[in-house]
């Protein structure tokens, strides 16, 4: 299958409407068509997933640099040096950044090994082994958790990940009264099964 047909227009689009990083986005782009991945429009980005399905990768410009982030890199070995965690909380995915176009034809060989060796990951469907999550709720969460039952329902349907995140934003407040407000405002996404970033 050829580049064309593995194209998500909506992608296109995204990438035609970037102010920061196109060139180099565009470059990634090409890395992650070279490889044989199929295009996808997710998250509001261009994702590369496998042709019967599987998410591998996804590409951004932020944090000033051209991104691309690998689903589950923590799986994968890097002898060049290339992937490192997103932030200090980031368990599964690993990035590689690049400041220029240049700077991605260098790595060229090594990404595409990389994403073939997370593609090959994704077909065996192999999974990041995460330890159970450490973090204690933080007390106003606790406390909305119990007094509302639905929350706490949906709360706990939410994926490790989902919970996390909702956990982490909520304990960085310094003040109380603050999480209390992160934990109201997150209540309707809470219930509509959302994370903090979906």
């Amino acid at each position: 299958m050829d580049h064309e047909a593995r194209r998500d227009r909506r992608c296109g689009v995204y990438y035609e409407k970037q102010e920061v990083w196109r060139d180099e986005q565009l470059a990634l782009r090409e890395v992650a068509l070279d490889s044989g991945l199929t295009e996808v429009f997710k998250w509001r980005a261009p994702a590369y997933a496998l042709t019967e399905g599987g998410n591998v990768c996804i590409v951004g410009g932020y944090g000033g640099a051209a991104v691309l982030s690998f689903f589950k890199g923590a799986l994968l070995d890097d002898p060049e040096g290339l992937l490192e965690p997103p932030g200090p909380n980031s368990r599964a995915a690993r990035t590689a950044r690049f400041p220029s176009v240049a700077a991605i034809e260098a790595a060229r060989p090594a990404l595409l090994d990389l994403i073939a060796r997370a593609a090959e990951n994704e077909r065996q469907g192999l999974k990041v082994d995460l330890p159970p999550d450490d973090f204690d709720l933080p007390e106003e969460l606790a406390e909305a958790l119990e007094a509302d039952p639905p929350l706490r329902e949906a709360f706990e349907a939410l994926t490790p990940g989902r919970r996390r995140g909702w956990v982490i934003h909520i304990s960085g407040a310094k003040q109380s009264a603050t999480r209390a407000r992160r934990v109201e405002k997150a209540r309707d996404a809470i219930l509509d099964g959302k994370g903090l970033h979906d």
